[in-house]
């Protein structure tokens, strides 16, 4: 193999493996979160939501690519007698790793665990200035719902975006859609 080959084979999104997120890896996040972030979460906001995954109302994973955390992502989950829902908290990718498919594997994965929990639905806010997100949630059924206004450190909008109706076999045809142009 070519060392070109390597390099490209090295970073593409095949080559990443996602696993649940472990207090250990909050060395690896902290940087990346606090390049991410006017007003980045703490080591101690990360801790708590660790401890209430333990409980199963929330659910953290990361990207690896190689041993190198590349990014991370986290749901909530909450109860609704007309349906189970579920809220992304943050999906962050390394600035270098961007536009590389990390954040559609970890949509992926998060779209996984969403329908096998038996939600009905999944929201979240995003920067309006943020268009690059807002493509990719829209590749995975999200739509614009409302807008928070002065959400993001009381300055920016933030558009509140849902996915409905994912437990239709239309949406597993889009995730496995999606999933095809992935890997």
């Amino acid at each position: 193999m070519s060392v070109l080959a390597r390099l490209l084979s090295a970073s593409s999104p095949e080559e990443l493996s996602i696993s649940a997120m472990k207090r250990r890896d909050l060395r690896e996040i902290m940087p990346i979160e606090q390049g991410a972030y006017p007003r980045p979460w703490s080591r101690t906001v990360f801790e708590s939501e660790l401890d209430r995954a333990r409980s199963g109302d929330r659910h953290y994973i990361v990207a690896r690519a190689g041993r190198e955390l590349v990014g991370y992502a986290g749901l909530w989950f909450v109860a609704d007698p007309a349906g189970d829902q579920a809220h992304v908290t943050n999906i962050v990718v390394a600035p270098e790793r961007r536009r590389q498919g990390v954040g559609t594997r970890l949509m992926l994965e998060l779209a996984d665990v969403v329908v096998g929990r038996g939600c009905v639905a999944w929201t979240l806010e995003v920067r309006v200035s943020s268009t690059g997100a807002q493509d990719l949630y829209r590749r995975f059924g999200f739509a614009p719902a409302g807008v928070r206004r002065r959400y993001y450190e009381n300055t920016e909008d933030a558009i509140v975006m849902w996915c409905e109706d994912i437990q239709t076999p239309g949406y597993s045809e889009r995730l496995a859609e999606l999933r095809r142009g992935a890997l």
